[in-house]
């Protein structure tokens, strides 16, 4: 009657190592967090364990934190948004559609308020083929508008543009005008990162004034432009960008919602990830700006 073998040395190495990952599971949900802060801190002490890569910690704060972000707060503003109008000719729009590079464009009537549709660029492709273009008519190109609050939150317009299948979205405000634009690029952009192609054009960091004398600013604003936007005189030597600056004035690498008063001016996060702040909402009393 033979032995039975013990467990090899090599699959003993094997639960080891399951075990380990099992053991850190275990702990990491043995007591529900009280709320995103302290998932946050889990996360964050998981990674500095090497348990996590530093990519994948990103992505699932990136992602934890689409939740708690508004269409209002990344959408392309209605001053910066690239639109045709509805009596344009081919001749009149192809120009706009190679020069802007973009994919998508609202269509509007009479005004920015009066959306007709949306114009993909790759639907006018057959007309290259079309030796008359006389016969064109914009309306038998177009595809519904989806028309969205500026509060509609984020992890739900992203459900909403994957059932759909639509990517732009046209943001609306409380009284129905047209506030911006937003694209399923925009919201996955939160969750991993800048996603550049070789038609993205740089076009610089953006201040935008989302209410009197409350702003949403990209954490990669110059310093000086900041001050000059704002009329204020905050140290331009230190840092360049006033991002590096809050983060400074924070000593870490700060969570959504976190603020900070530097001056008279209060600095909320609204994006971050383990390295970086990406979004702040900035509040300045006296609402004077140049």
């Amino acid at each position: 009657m033979s032995e039975t073998s013990g467990p090899t040395e090599g699959s003993a190495e094997n639960n080891g190592s399951k075990r380990g990952v099992r053991g850190w599971l275990a702990d990491l949900f043995s007591d529900e967090p009280e709320g995103i802060p302290e998932l946050v801190s889990i996360l964050r002490a998981a990674a500095s364990r090497n348990l996590i890569d530093e990519d994948v910690l990103n992505i699932i704060l990136g992602a934890v934190q689409v939740s708690e972000l508004r269409a209002r707060d990344i959408m392309i503003q209605r001053s910066s948004l690239v639109v045709i109008k509805e009596e344009q000719s081919i001749e009149q729009l192809l120009p706009i559609v190679v020069e802007s590079r973009h994919s998508r464009f609202p269509v509007v009537g009479e005004d920015m308020d009066d959306v007709k549709g949306i114009l993909h660029a790759k639907d006018l492709l057959p007309l290259v083929l079309e030796k008359d273009l006389e016969q064109f008519v914009l309306k038998n190109f177009l595809r519904p508008a989806t028309v969205i609050p500026e509060s509609k939150r984020l992890n739900i317009l992203l459900q909403e543009f994957r059932s759909t299948k639509n990517h732009m979205a046209v943001v609306v405000d409380e009284y129905g005008q047209v506030a911006g634009a937003i694209t399923i690029e925009d919201v996955l952009e939160q969750i991993v990162g800048d996603i550049e192609d070789e038609h993205d054009i740089d076009e610089g960091p953006t201040i935008n004034e989302v209410a009197s004398g409350i702003f949403h600013v990209r954490a990669n604003t110059e310093v000086d432009e900041f001050n000059d936007r704002l009329a204020l005189q905050l140290d331009e030597d230190e840092f360049d960008t006033i991002g590096g600056l809050v983060m400074n004035r924070f000593g870490h690498v700060p969570d959504p919602g976190e603020q900070i008063q530097i001056e008279t001016i209060n600095f909320m996060v609204l994006s971050s990830d383990s390295r970086r702040i990406r979004l702040l909402k900035v509040e300045k009393p006296d609402a004077v700006t140049n």
